[in-house]
């Protein structure tokens, strides 16, 4: 598609928006004339690109399948990927144009004769262009272009599959939606009443509704099923709305109607009548918003929309949406026999049990998707019920599933619904391994520093980026994982088969390769994204990879702990290099030479130092050197001006047993000289911090080490003239370092996470970030904050903090008797009590932490008894007591609350 493209034109508004080559250029242009309309020209490609990115995201869905369109576009990427390397070559030699550099690049010839070859290299992307629009006009028609009532083929067809391959006693693991959903159309409400069914395409929707429609609209007056289109047309689904509730096929008189007559004429059709009426496949929440009022004079009519965009499903009612979930285990491997084996045994289709391991194998890949459970369940019902058989089929199933007609059909459609700067966020999740967690903060700075997003309005690019990600769960692409205290996903998943049917798409685009180790030699050299996760190689690479922009090396295992760069050594335009969990040592110093790198992930790597040289990564915008061994950092790294990114800290004690576990890196003095950074993470206190906090005015979020007594109120006062902070981690020199809060008083509304450790002085919860700020956090996590003996840390912190969603107290001392009054932590998702030594009660009153997820109870050790209430917090889902007294587990068992928790889903006492 045009996702290539995108990034292309990205880069050429970053070079035109360059005034310091422009002024070389307009030096350079006297001595050389083929520079003269050289930005000139760059507009002129840009404008045709452009043109080009709007034909093909009109091109009817069915045409993209066409080999001969599939050809042209093909030809589209070629030409964006090359306009994407003279961009970054053109980026490259801007960059030695600095302020007072000008004349002495004027008086060599290196800079004529550089980009005068870039003018070249330009003439010959005007010639490519020529090509490319000759090649449209000679062999495309123009009916292929645009968007076409055929669009609806695919739609059709994906919509044809349930009823294709499952009859209705072979339905499997929806009862309970059944009989819910039949109970909501008999409810006794008398208004028109919205039901939504919504998730991932494939998890069967419209096999659910389909069965309920068709067993309960006898028993309506009126009932009809639409179809509603990706590019639908009011006044047409109108129209046949009105033909199916009048049962007469179209006349002239209603093709005559405009919206409004049409909505008239349903509204005297309806008018006292009981209706059912399902709309399939919506796309947009629109569709029934514009519909509505032509509902209005129908009564007690229900409505089901089914989706797989979680804004259309929001049109109904909390109490009315139903959301799929892929099939367990055990509904899985039925619908799996039932498909696959045709002798029953006990009414029961059984599995012979030479196949039992590989099957609960294939069925395991699927990961409870119906479509694919059944796609590949027809693949296999034709080949014979032999082992070896089987076992090819296991070792192709990502190519099966990728290649099989019907599942390409449902989630291409979820595929093309997207934009061109989703589909490149969600194609670049290929690139790690399947069911790897990825987070949030890691994917919103890869976007950006691929250029797949850039800034909108007042919105810095990270911020668009993460809107993009929501984007993508809420159209149910990808899955939360895990979510944070703001209610943000923190973690999220890629579905296998939607990560099959990506990389099959990247592939044919060029834009990703996630080849294992064994293939990398016979890869094409013009591979741009590089996937390594998970290698195992041992032997020296020779592999060029002169166009390669990124390579995400996750958990590659090698006994060459330099193999991932020796893949990058030849990639000058490298752009993204992350290597986390990996087991490399050192970091070349010839990595100063990717002037286009814009993000280094090292995290959790036995690396113990960074070159000097990588003070000349200008474009720098993201350093992860988290859980590294590096304990200084570069004194040029404050020259990388563009670093929006630095996170840096290290295990001191892996076992977390010491005060100062993990610590921060010593920052150079003249880290404020970079203006823009955003995430700093975690530097040691010094005496200059506080003067150079109160330059670095873009941080958001900002962990601090070491801190003494002694400049608590200076660098606090710098942290609270902060406008954007919205994360904070203070930590002290020692445990008996006295930490005084008074100073901190945080203009920053958005500062919602405080972590502390460290010793308090006393009086801190009367101090300003507690009393008048405690509206405004959402997480707090104190560690070694000792109080009286008398102080109860959750009965203080209560009345001042009513929004925590997460609370944890860590190797605290305190009074013996916690109490969780009524109505305390009215939000609180998360409770954490650990090494708490001196507690030995835990008391929750009725009506505490109505909201509560997860208690978790760690080393307690003199916690006898089982606390107070526990039984009464009916959210709760996780609850560990663990470490605690000796007698406790026999308390337990003696008050029979293992039967008294049983709506508990994780237990661990």
């Amino acid at each position: 598609m045009a996702e290539a493209v995108l990034v292309a034109l990205g880069k050429i508004g970053n070079v035109l928006a360059d005034e310091a080559t422009k002024a070389l250029l307009a030096k350079l242009s006297e001595k050389v004339s083929n520079l003269i309309d050289l930005d000139d020209k760059i507009e002129g490609i840009a404008k045709q690109l452009n043109t080009m990115k709007n034909v093909i995201q009109q091109i009817g869905t069915p045409y993209l399948a066409d080999k001969v369109v599939k050809g042209w576009i093909g030809e589209v990427r070629k030409l964006a990927y090359h306009v994407e390397d003279v961009m970054d070559k053109y980026s490259y030699h801007s960059l030695h144009v600095e302020k007072g550099f000008l004349k002495k690049c004027l008086k060599g010839s290196h800079y004529v004769r550089v980009f005068s070859q870039i003018a070249d290299e330009v003439v010959k992307i005007e010639k490519e262009i020529k090509q490319v629009i000759g090649l449209k006009e000679q062999w495309l028609q123009p009916s292929q272009l645009v968007h076409d009532p055929c669009t609806e083929m695919e739609r059709q067809r994906s919509q044809d599959i349930f009823p294709e391959l499952v009859k209705d006693e072979d339905l499997i693991g929806i009862e309970d939606n059944r009989r819910m959903m039949t109970e909501w159309l008999y409810s006794d409400e008398m208004e028109t009443t919205v039901i939504t069914v919504s998730g991932m395409g494939g998890l069967g929707k419209t096999t659910l509704v389909t069965n309920v429609y068709e067993r309960e609209k006898i028993n309506f007056q009126t009932s009809a099923w639409m179809v509603v289109s990706q590019t639908y047309s009011l006044d047409a689904l109108l129209r046949k709305l009105l033909e199916k509730v009048t049962e007469q096929p179209s006349s002239p008189n209603i093709d005559r109607m405009d919206v409004h007559d049409l909505k008239e004429e349903i509204k005297r059709k309806l008018k006292d009548r009981k209706c059912l009426i399902v709309l399939d496949d919506v796309w947009n929440k629109e569709v029934y918003s514009q519909m509505r009022d032509a509902f209005q004079n129908s009564h007690a009519s229900r409505i089901i929309i089914t989706t797989r965009n979680n804004h259309v499903a929001a049109v109904a009612h909390l109490t009315r949406r139903i959301v799929l979930k892929p099939l367990g285990n055990a509904h899985a491997f039925e619908l799996f026999c039932r498909r696959v084996f045709y002798i029953k045994k006990d009414h029961e289709y059984e599995c012979p049990n030479h196949l039992m391991k590989t099957a609960r194998s294939i069925v395991d890949r699927c990961q409870g998707l119906p479509l694919a459970i059944l796609s590949i369940g027809g693949v296999l019902s034709s080949r014979p019920q032999t082992q070896y058989s089987w076992e090819q089929i296991y070792n192709q199933l990502s190519t099966e599933l990728s290649k099989n007609d019907h599942l390409r059909a449902v989630l291409n459609l979820s595929y093309h619904d997207l934009s061109g700067d989703l589909r490149n966020c969600l194609l670049y999740c290929s690139l790690f391994p399947e069911d790897y967690p990825m987070s949030r903060e890691s994917l919103v700075r890869l976007w950006v520093a691929e250029g797949f997003v850039c800034s909108k309005g007042n919105s810095t690019p990270e911020e668009v980026a993460e809107g993009n990600l929501t984007e993508l769960i809420y159209r149910n692409m990808l899955e939360v994982k895990e979510t944070d205290e703001l209610g943000r996903v923190s973690t999220c998943t890629m579905h296998d088969i939607v990560r099959d049917l990506a990389l099959c798409v990247a592939s044919e685009e060029q834009f990703v390769c996630a080849n294992d180790y064994a293939t990398l030699i016979h890869m094409n050299k013009d591979v741009r994204r590089l996937s390594s996760c998970g290698w195992k190689g041992n032997t020296a690479l020779k592999i060029k990879l002169p166009r390669l922009r990124t390579l995400v090396s996750v958990g590659a295992i090698s006994s060459m702990p330099a193999m991932p760069f020796s893949v990058s050594s030849e990639s000058s335009y490298l752009t993204v290099l992350e290597l986390q969990d990996s087991e490399i040592t050192e970091v070349p110093a010839w990595i100063g030479t990717l002037f286009n790198l814009h993000y280094i992930g090292l995290r959790r790597t036995k690396v113990r130092s960074l070159p000097d040289s990588v003070e000349k990564l200008s474009n720098l915008q993201t350093l992860d050197i988290k859980q590294t061994n590096i304990e200084t950092l570069p004194r040029g790294i404050a020259k990388i001006k563009n670093l929006r990114h630095l996170l840096a800290d290290r295990y001191a004690d892996e076992k977390q047993t010491e005060f100062r576990y993990f610590v921060g890196i010593q920052a150079p003095k003249e880290l404020p000289n970079i203006e823009g950074l955003q995430t700093l993470e975690f530097i040691q206190a010094n005496k200059d911090l506080a003067e150079q906090l109160e330059r670095m005015v873009q941080l958001r979020t900002l962990w601090i080490d070491n801190i003494s007594s002694a400049e608590c109120a200076t660098i606090f006062a710098a942290l609270s003239n902060m406008p954007l902070l919205s994360s904070l981690l203070l930590a002290g020199r020692d445990e008996n370092e006295a930490l005084c809060f008074e100073s901190l008083q945080p203009m920053s509304t958005h500062l919602h996470k405080l972590i502390i450790r460290g010793k308090w002085a006393k009086g801190t919860l009367e101090c300003p970030i507690f009393r008048s700020h405690g509206e405004n956090l959402k997480y707090l996590a104190l560690s070694w904050c000792h109080l009286w003996e008398d102080e109860d840390p959750l009965g203080m912190l209560a009345p001042h903090l009513p929004n925590l969603t997460y609370l944890r107290l860590n190797n605290m001392r305190s009074a013996n008797i916690l109490v969780l009054s009524a109505d305390s932590f009215p939000h609180l998702k998360s409770l954490t009590l650990k090494h708490m030594h001196n507690v030995n009660e835990l008391k929750i009153i009725d009506g505490a932490l109505p909201s509560i997820e997860g208690l978790y109870v760690v080393s307690l050790s003199k916690l006898d008894k089982v606390p107070q209430g526990i039984e009464s917090l009916s959210s709760l889902k996780k609850l560990w007591l663990l470490g605690l007294h000796g007698g406790f587990k026999a308390q337990w068992d003696k008050n029979g609350m293992q039967q008294k928790m049983v709506h508990v889903q994780e237990l661990r006492v």
